[in-house]
């Protein structure tokens, strides 16, 4: 860990066509039908988008117990779904990338409403290894879902009807490794980040018509860059900072802040590391991110304009130990959570950067963690899920285990969490 200038205050989270639906059944269910959901998730991160979230996590689960139903999804995807009333939504796609696809399924039952075929791509761009064609999460407002490919395609569709009411195709940039960044819904305005090797923006767009509201060049010298270190896969979020709404955007080898309404940037801090997929997460005039690749670093950064003279001293601390360039962290009372990319789970303080326990616990990792009333829970890219207690012990609460991991984020609606592995779509419930 590497300090820097004074320390902050006290961090305190306060925190083409639609096919016909199917009748085919899920794999698996057990008991009756569930009671009606009471809450939403929107986006990947849950209400908050910093994966903290009202409820209670179920503890125990395996593939035979726990699980009120399993649902195979076909293709390949790494989206979180999202919730919206009894529906859930997903994209999918073939290993190729040809067929880009949504998924709405029934979240009493598991059972597939619809299959809808959003994109066909002649010639796809390349992918790595461990991305999927579908990574980047859908994004609702209750009554619209905007699923978004990257540089494959933007569509927004009808939620209670699955009627696609608008799409882009214009948007683009060579992602290199395939797309990855989600898009942000702030009121009826769709944010989304194109970093690639090639053109780097920011961008929003009426979700209501997918009309550009603005479009902003990241400005960036990436002059003797090589185009494998400009790109990014970062989701954007929103702070409040001096009683007014920013919209914060990371990109390779700096972060932004901008007004969300016209895209201006009010502020910058420049940071190595490129090609980064964990979110910021923000509290009292603090953000920490992390820089990416090659060696990622936490920085806490005060954000705002640099100083008109003398040092800039608005980052706080670094830390270099087990920082993740795909998990996004958690901030909960003072402390920051998070799983390295190869299953290290730590807790450092999030005044000082000090790493106060780091333990290797999982395998390796591309999902972030979730927090719900004092509990933490992460899952692996082998099938392992731990339940943590938040706090300053390493004290693991439940360990599960199902056949297949997770890339995807988990999501927690009351007592009822839903899983997204690499083969199934799971529902667990408390016993």
């Amino acid at each position: 860990m590497i300090a820097r200038g004074t320390l902050l205050g006290a961090l305190v989270l306060a925190g083409a066509a639609s096919a016909p639906a199917q009748d085919a059944s899920p794999e698996k269910r057990t008991g009756d039908a569930s009671a009606p959901l009471r809450a939403a998730w929107p986006e990947y991160r849950g209400p908050q988008r910093n994966g903290v979230v009202d409820g209670e996590l179920p503890l125990h689960w395996s593939e035979s117990s726990g699980v009120r139903w399993k649902t195979a999804i076909a293709g390949r995807g790494w989206s979180t779904p999202v919730v919206s009333g009894e529906r859930i939504w997903l994209s999918t796609a073939d290993d190729e990338g040809h067929h880009l696809r949504a998924l709405e399924i029934d979240a009493a039952s598991g059972a597939i409403r619809r299959e809808i075929e959003l994109f066909e791509i002649a010639e796809p761009q390349h992918r790595n290894a461990l991305n999927s064609y579908a990574s980047p999460s859908p994004v609702s407002d209750g009554e619209r879902v905007v699923f978004h490919f990257g540089a494959h395609g933007t569509v927004c569709l009808d939620v209670a009807t699955g009627e696609r009411l608008w799409e882009r195709t214009d948007l683009v940039c060579d992602h290199m490794e395939g797309p990855g960044s989600s898009p942000l819904l702030h009121g009826e305005s769709l944010v989304l980040l194109f970093d690639g090797g090639d053109v780097q923006f920011a961008t929003a767009l009426d979700v209501r018509s997918g009309k550009t509201l603005w479009k902003r060049e990241r400005g960036v010298d990436y002059q003797g860059i090589s185009a494998e270190a400009r790109k990014a896969f970062s989701t954007p979020v929103l702070i409040e900072r001096e009683g007014r709404t920013e919209l914060v955007a990371s990109c390779a080898l700096a972060t932004m802040g901008y007004e969300p309404s016209t895209g201006a940037e009010l502020w910058r801090v420049a940071h190595p590391g490129f090609s980064m997929s964990a979110r910021p997460v923000y509290a009292d005039g603090v953000l920490i991110l992390s820089t990416g690749f090659m060696r990622p670093e936490w920085w806490a950064v005060r954000c705002g304009p640099a100083p008109a003279t003398g040092e800039d001293d608005r980052v706080h601390w670094r830390h270099r130990r087990g920082v993740p360039t795909m998990p996004s962290p958690i901030l909960h009372a003072g402390l920051l959570f998070f799983a390295s990319d190869q299953g290290t789970v730590s807790c450092l303080e999030a005044v000082s950067g000090k790493e106060i326990w780091s333990e290797r616990m999982l395998g390796p990792t591309c999902a972030s963690p979730l927090l719900a009333n004092g509990k933490l829970l992460f899952c692996d890219r082998e099938g392992k899920s731990i339940v943590l207690e938040a706090g300053r012990e390493p004290k693991i609460l439940a360990e599960n285990h199902l056949d297949a991991g997770c890339y995807a984020s988990p999501v927690l609606l009351g007592s009822v969490l839903f899983l997204r592995t690499a083969t199934d779509l799971y529902r667990v419930e408390p016993p």
